[in-house]
């Protein structure tokens, strides 16, 4: 099989950067003791800015698909090929704009591709590694020359007041259970892209992509986070199962189990240190470690776990753009490989490492890159 590497990234964030002082105004005011509430999730996530594709009135130009194809242009552009060079196209949200059809038909539609083989993946944040496997596989096996990977995310959408008011999540006191308020307070919106062929460029750097692992874990755990389901004591009742009532009994909000979060921690770590004893993964050889994870405490138990376990990646080889680009969710990945690539950080030779645990169920993925120099340098 062919090599495959990331030739081009490329990005798209809506709006200015909105601090923790103004983002009430866009996801919108339900009480003072939710405001609390948030204050302490912000402080637990570290988040200092992130950008939302609605406006504090409530109203947007924007869909996730659209976003999702402002990061493939980038990327497209990033790479230095014109729109009809890329054959297949892997995208990847958590929520699409519709039911049906699937993401990847509206991000090639508002993208001004032609004609392409699609993939579409859903999950929580780990769907991108799911789209990036996706794109990588088919460089590799030769199936296309030119294929993209995107992932895309518009969550504040569903954080507005009147998307909880008038339901049965909603108490007196227009407070929500903290599984509600927990999200309201963590994801933002936006997209990111990367480009992927059979050959590194002439110039610039490229990122060789060297191994893949993703694993579910949904046989050990219950759903964590979910959006078109009631909460039940003893099961989840998807939202289709309740009609005409599903939007009173709250199914269309997005929940997550913070306990079961932290539980699922050390599953997440048991396969990290798979990858050590593999061979796959020898951390004092990672020069860069591009980790999602979705707050700060939940980083500072990744690395108590893992200092413990005498594979910790030293703390300055982390990169992470977490806390002024907030959580994307499915784009959050390709955020991180995007900023890497144009940080100037990146040297030939390098070793990158980049993981995604996933909440959703329970996912841990991986994959391993090196930082590759022009064909002519």
């Amino acid at each position: 099989m062919r090599d495959a590497y990331i030739t081009g990234a490329g990005q798209f964030l809506p709006g200015d950067p909105v601090d923790n002082s103004r983002m009430i105004g866009h996801i919108g005011r339900l009480s003072p003791r939710a405001e609390r509430l948030g204050r302490l999730v912000l402080r637990q996530n570290g988040i200092k800015t992130r950008h939302y594709a609605m406006r504090p009135d409530g109203t947007t130009d924007w869909t996730v698909a659209k976003m999702a194809a402002e990061a493939v242009g980038a990327a497209l552009d990033d790479a230095g090929l014109d729109r009809k060079a890329a054959t297949y196209l892997a995208a990847a949200t958590t929520q699409n704009d519709f039911l049906v059809p699937g993401f990847a038909s509206g991000v090639h539609a508002a993208s001004g591709l032609g004609p392409i083989e699609l993939a579409s993946h859903q999950s929580v944040c780990a769907s991108a590694m799911m789209a990036f496997k996706s794109a990588w596989l088919n460089v590799r096996a030769g199936e296309h020359d030119a294929a993209l990977a995107v992932g895309g995310e518009f969550s504040s959408r569903y954080f507005r007041p009147d998307h909880y008011r008038g339901t049965a999540t909603v108490e007196a006191d227009d407070t929500l259970p903290g599984d509600a308020e927990f999200l309201r307070w963590t994801l933002s919106d936006g997209a990111a892209a990367i480009v992927i062929e059979p050959e590194r460029p002439r110039k610039g750097l490229s990122l060789r992509i060297d191994w893949f692992s993703l694993r579910s874990f949904a046989d050990r755990f219950a759903p964590c986070m979910t959006g078109g389901a009631v909460l039940g004591e003893d099961e989840i009742t998807p939202w289709s199962h309740l009609p005409g009532k599903a939007a009173g009994e709250g199914a269309f909000q997005l929940r997550q189990d913070v306990d079961a979060l932290y539980r699922m921690l050390p599953v997440w770590m048991g396969d990290f240190l798979r990858q050590v004893d593999e061979g796959r993964v020898v951390p004092d050889e990672v020069d860069w470690f591009l980790c999602h994870f979705s707050a700060k405490s939940l980083r500072d138990e990744m690395v108590r776990l893992a200092t413990k376990a005498g594979a910790m990646i030293p703390e300055e080889r982390w990169f992470t753009n977490l806390y002024d680009k907030g959580n994307v969710g499915a784009a959050s990945i390709y955020l991180l490989i995007d900023d890497f690539l144009k940080s100037g950080r990146a040297r030939p030779g390098q070793k990158i490492l980049c993981a995604v645990p996933e909440s959703g169920q329970c996912i841990m993925a991986f994959a391993g890159m090196t930082v590759m120099a022009g064909r002519d340098e």
